[in-house]
């Protein structure tokens, strides 16, 4: 979500989704993650949770994370429940970008519009959110100054990925 952020802040049109059954939280223990269904609205989780235990939730980050969602958008949607069509889609993680590239390939390309899906992998905390953010950014931008995106991706990626070391990328293309 702090991608969705840092991308809608500089202007751009942006939609976010979850690839899990569910949306999951840290609980009281590894073992004992909070759960909710898509669609429940992050203020409903942030309530939800500050009932449950306000000092732990506060301590963990949970509640200002889901403070900051809620003000960039009502709840979490789910990717394979979606019908808009993308030039590009950003994941944050291998088993994101897995799922997406699967869907995709059993959507069956029926309309053939290419679609860059482009993981930039960022570990799940604040401090790397934030960079991993800039980072997408960083590519948003290249992306866009592109004169022909689908020609130039290969070498976009590359200047990125020297300039973003620590950023791993994986990038595959697919259809809609």
């Amino acid at each position: 979500m702090e991608a969705h952020r840092v991308l809608k802040k500089a202007g751009y049109i942006v939609e976010s989704y979850g690839t899990g059954s569910a949306v999951r939280l840290p609980g009281s223990s590894i073992d004992r993650p909070n759960t909710y269904s898509f669609g429940t609205p992050y203020k409903t989780m942030y309530n939800d949770l500050s009932k449950k235990d306000i000092r732990l939730y506060t301590a963990n980050g949970v509640l200002t994370m889901l403070d900051r969602n809620r003000k960039i958008k009502d709840h979490p949607e789910r990717w394979i429940e979606h019908k808009r069509i993308f030039d590009v889609v950003f994941t944050c993680e291998e088993r994101c970008f897995d799922a997406v590239c699967y869907d995709l390939m059993n959507r069956g390309a029926n309309i053939n519009k290419l679609v860059h899906v482009i993981n930039v992998e960022i570990k799940d905390n604040h401090e790397e959110a934030y960079v991993g953010a800039r980072g997408i950014l960083d590519l948003a931008n290249r992306f866009s100054e592109a004169k022909d995106l689908d020609t130039e991706i290969m070498s976009i990626l590359t200047l990125w990925q020297d300039d973003h070391k620590n950023l791993p990328v994986l990038y595959s293309p697919a259809y809609f």
